[in-house]
């Protein structure tokens, strides 16, 4: 295998998202894994959508993953309009790439279960190889097993769990709260400097 897709709001990036990513390294040897921003997510309100913050998100994920040579980040959803739908950044990628076999794609367990609600999640499922990592304790594989069986292929990337999550710091963030424990220095940095979520 050689690279894998790790899409995401990353707002913002934190460790647990570069842990997920060099673990989906050791584990399955990718050669590199290439972060996706997403431009406007789908899921969140698109009536207000904050431009701004998106870049903001993009300038991020390049900052943290800057001491990281086997990690990229892609800009693809930011050439769009509209809803950055999965299906059509892979339809994109298939386009320029055109690998021999399904695209590996990391997504967190908590997101999968919802995928057959995603934009022609029938027609994705067959462009991609979904790297599922545990976002719960107490993980109980029997509902995707269900996906499995209706043609979701996937792999568990059994890694220790990290209880962070992007609101939780932003949350944080609001309060006065020091976040350096959980993002890289290179972001609290910048999100300092820039007043990114208007502390």
């Amino acid at each position: 295998m050689s690279e894998c897709l790790y899409q995401g709001s990353f707002n913002p990036i934190h460790n647990a998202h570069i842990e997920v990513a060099k673990y989906a390294i050791e584990q399955f040897g990718f050669k590199r894994i290439v972060f996706i921003p997403a431009f406007k997510p789908p899921h969140k309100d698109l009536k207000n959508f904050d431009t701004d913050n998106a870049i903001h998100r993009l300038n991020m994920v390049e900052l943290a993953l800057e001491d990281y040579p086997y990690f990229e980040v892609s800009a693809i959803e930011y050439t769009r309009n509209g809803p950055s739908y999965t299906y059509d950044t892979i339809l994109q990628i298939y386009q320029v790439v055109k690998p021999k076999e399904k695209i590996n794609f990391i997504i967190g367990t908590d997101a999968f279960r919802k995928i057959e609600s995603w934009n022609q999640s029938q027609k994705l499922k067959d462009l991609i190889k979904f790297i599922l990592f545990v976002r719960e304790d107490n993980f109980d594989e029997t509902p995707y097993l269900q996906l499995k069986e209706k043609g979701y292929e996937y792999q568990l990337m059994k890694m220790p769990y990290i209880n962070i999550s992007s609101s939780e710091i932003r949350e944080r963030i609001k309060q006065g709260k020091d976040i350096c424990d959980i993002v890289p220095k290179k972001v609290a940095e910048y999100i300092k400097r820039n007043n990114v979520y208007n502390i």
